[in-house]
């Protein structure tokens, strides 16, 4: 059954005995006035006159009260679900605001049928910014960018868009950036894959919409085989709830959108990303800024990937046991193994600092962990104390900001007094919770959505259901 609005019983109008004993109560008061006015007419000179006329005015009266009271039961009543029909020119938003919605639903593949969907949103006077089709095997999967008044509920445009010949409808909220045209947006997303390795994940992501993404490599970060692998042109599996491609770099890519399916059209754009990513092979943009510490040394701070992983190791030579106990939560001895995954531009973007003389003496993770994104810093021994981790902690809230995240989070311990002074020089709203006998700091870094941005404003009818979809995790849960 698709989403209804019922009205409350409290707006029905009902029957009750004091309205029944009130209307007695005015009856029988009329008649005694009546019989008193006839009397005192009845006696009088021009008495039988007087009442005839007075019978005539109060039947005419009598007649015409009934002619208006069944012309206004007859009149058409309005619905509970639907907006009145304006006149042409007048829109139904006067006094109110628009809002943006995306829908998506599926139509017969029949002349008329999306002429038949159009005149239905037309009818709620909603426009139709954009329009993209998803051919099936059975149909065809329209998806649209509509702006409507914000007083129309999702309970009526889904009826609506029923009536017309539309199933599976899935609508959700949205907003400015969505009025970017389809190809524009995927051009834009591929020229950033081009440029950038680490993009892939965030492409996808901004490509199919709320999804879970995972990237499952062929070597886990101790050293053991994952078993996992893809078919080279990929595959949908789970009703076309997942899908799962080729890594490049080795492993496999799965995307999981469980609340609403994915179609061949966005199978198919996701591996051409994927292809292209492969085809370019790794690549880290260029550039570097140069910053000049307090006391004078000067120090690079640029993007680094696994080439970097041998001065990577020779940083953590130079680290004592307690900095690297700090950073990593776990056996020293295993600090090692852990680089190459974390250098690996498939689970975030690396920052690091460089002296003069080119040696590596910190680095700055950015980990893709779904909204709320992981910050993790190392500074060797000889380096500390002198701003460089909180100059990387900004450069990396800034990439957060810059991939769409709306928190990170740092896992530490109260001990690690310049870690927790790094993220409250951030002056940003902060989160402290204890799990584990280990210290998660998350931070707040965009302004809180209002709550019609929120997924709980999606909407999916799938013969009665309605669903909400839930936003998922972009890295695998590896927290070294």
């Amino acid at each position: 059954m698709t989403d209804v609005n019922v009205t409350p019983a409290k707006q029905i109008r009902r029957h009750h005995w004091r309205r029944d004993a009130v209307e007695l109560a005015a009856l029988f008061t009329a008649v005694a006035v009546a019989d008193a006015v006839a009397n005192t007419i009845a006696h009088g000179p021009d008495g039988p006159y007087l009442l005839i006329v007075s019978a005539v005015v109060l039947v005419a009266t009598a007649a015409f009260h009934t002619w208006w009271s069944r012309r206004l039961s007859h009149a058409p009543p309005a619905a509970p679900t639907d907006p009145a029909p304006l006149p042409d020119g007048e829109r139904s938003d006067a006094g109110g605001g628009t809002v943006l919605w995306r829908m998506r639903t599926t139509v017969r593949d029949e002349p008329g049928s999306l002429a038949a969907l159009c005149g239905a949103l037309a009818d709620l006077r909603i426009d139709i910014l954009t329009l993209q089709t998803h051919p099936l095997a059975d149909g065809t999967v329209d998806e649209f960018l509509l702006r409507a008044p914000e007083s129309l509920r999702t309970g009526q445009l889904t009826l609506r868009v029923a009536a017309a010949g539309g199933t599976h409808t899935w609508i959700e909220r949205a907003d400015a950036h969505d009025l970017v045209d389809a190809p524009t947006r995927i051009l834009g997303l591929a020229t950033r894959t081009a440029l950038d390795t680490a993009e892939l994940p965030l492409a996808l992501r901004r490509l199919l919409g709320r999804c879970t993404i995972r990237s499952v490599p062929a070597v886990s970060p101790s050293g053991r085989p994952t078993g996992r692998t893809a078919p080279v042109e990929g595959a949908l599996e789970r009703d076309d709830t997942v899908i799962l491609l080729r890594d490049p770099h080795g492993g496999v890519i799965t995307v999981e959108r469980p609340y609403l399916p994915f179609t061949p059209t966005e199978f198919a754009r996701a591996r051409a990303l994927v292809e292209l990513d492969a085809r370019l092979g790794p690549r880290v943009p260029g550039g570097h800024d140069v910053l000049t510490l307090p006391e004078g040394a000067e120090i690079t701070v640029r993007r680094a990937d696994q080439s970097d992983l041998q001065a990577a190791r020779a940083m953590h030579d130079r680290c004592s046991e307690r900095t690297l106990g700090l950073r990593y939560h776990g056996p020293v001895a295993d600090a090692d193994r852990y680089l190459a995954h974390l250098l690996s531009p498939r689970f975030g973007r690396t920052l690091a600092v460089e002296t003069a003389s080119g040696r590596l003496v910190a680095l700055g993770h950015l980990l893709w962990d779904g909204d709320e994104t992981e910050v993790a810093l190392l500074v060797e021994d000889d380096w500390q104390g002198r701003g460089i981790g909180s100059e990387l902690l900004r450069r990396l809230v800034a990439l957060a900001v810059e991939a769409g995240c709306d928190h990170v989070y740092a896992v530490t311990q109260a001990s690690n007094t310049g870690m927790v002074a790094a993220m409250r020089g951030l002056h940003l709203p902060l989160d402290y919770q204890i799990e584990e006998g280990t210290l998660v700091i998350t931070a707040q870094v965009r302004p809180l959505r209002a709550p019609r941005d929120e997924g709980r404003d999606a909407v999916r009818t799938d013969e009665g259901a309605t669903d909400t979809p839930v936003a998922g995790a972009a890295r695998p849960s590896v927290r070294p």
